[in-house]
């Protein structure tokens, strides 16, 4: 049984490991063991996430204290920052729970390395896909404020709104983009 310590404040220097993180998770990867509110801290989780993790097996403790309170070292911050990950990815814990149980059911290493490999190729493919359509509407909102710009400038106070995407103050501008156009539109 692996013995509590209380956590330590990091000092002024800390090596390179333990930068960026807070108190907790430094206490863990120095080999101290963290009770599930620390650990809940240290990975900007509540506690009862870390309880659902624990409930779906995707987190187990390291060990027991002598009051049976759940003990989780530096392997534990890894994994939950695993999870939020992944969920951030777009996965379901359903979905993650999934990959988990591969992983651990695997007949080999280099099986379970293909499986996970394949999940964040698809991750990948769906991420760049996103970054596509977050770049589309970035142009389009870059047009939407250029055109808008010059109504400011250009627009008499007498024009109706429904009039601003037909407007032949913009005739030497392209149509009207969609985010203007659809503003007007019923």
């Amino acid at each position: 049984m692996s013995t509590r310590r209380h956590l330590e404040v990091l000092s002024k220097d800390p090596p390179d490991l333990l930068l960026g993180l807070r108190p907790e998770a430094a206490a863990a990867v120095d080999g101290a063991t963290m009770l599930v509110g620390e650990l809940a801290r240290a990975a900007g989780k509540t506690v009862r996430a870390i309880h659902l993790y624990e409930d779906l097996g995707l987190l187990r403790p390291q060990d027991r204290s002598k009051g049976r309170y759940r003990l989780f070292g530096a392997e534990a911050l890894v994994r939950v920052r695993w999870i939020a990950k992944l969920q951030s990815l777009g996965l379901s814990l359903a979905e993650i729970q999934e990959v988990v149980r591969e992983q651990e059911g695997a007949d080999s290493a280099s099986f379970a390395a293909a499986r996970l490999r394949h999940v964040y190729l698809e991750k990948l493919a769906e991420t760049r896909s996103k970054v596509d359509e977050l770049h589309r509407l970035e142009r389009e909102l870059v047009e939407s404020l250029d055109y808008l710009d010059a109504c400011g400038v250009r627009c008499e106070p007498e024009v109706p709104v429904r009039g601003c995407s037909t407007c032949e103050r913009h005739a030497n501008t392209a149509a009207a983009p969609e985010l203007v156009v659809g503003a007007q539109a019923h």
